[in-house]
């Protein structure tokens, strides 16, 4: 069994990107120019992807070997409700409102790279089962 940090360190970034994300959600909207159309679509699916990518990194490493596919639906599920959560919370900022297209955006962004991360392992542990045998 390999060492990890305990959970609570693992758990910093995606806290970190979380609030990062509400940060981002509390500027009114003539605080946030658009730098080119759809800016703003293309910043949520990297965002997510990047706390998809922190709340991975927050399961134990031995979970994340045994149990792939279950820790993505987790994730995913994860940033669907906290994009959710995000839009309910813009809809209270001067200028901003919710919008079904952004939670399309981060949960794309989700599954992106969270399954691109199990891919990422699966082709890793090929690997390494031929190093093994050869």
């Amino acid at each position: 069994m390999s060492r990890s940090l305990p959970a609570p360190a693992r758990l910093l970034p995606a806290i970190g990107v979380m609030a990062a994300i509400f940060l981002l959600s509390h500027q009114q909207a003539d605080d946030l120019p658009p730098l080119f159309p759809h800016f703003d679509k293309i910043a949520h699916f990297f965002i997510y992807g990047l706390l998809a990518a922190a709340l991975v990194g927050a399961f134990e490493p031995d979970l994340r070997q045994r149990r792939p596919w279950p820790v993505v639906g987790i994730v995913v599920i994860w940033c669907l409700v906290y994009g959710l959560s995000d839009e309910f919370h813009q809809s209270f900022i001067p200028g901003r409102f919710p919008s079904l297209a952004d939670i399309v955006a981060d949960t794309f962004g989700a599954v992106v790279v969270s399954a691109g991360w199990v891919v990422v392992q699966v082709q890793a542990g090929k690997r390494a089962v031929g190093k093994e045998s050869g």
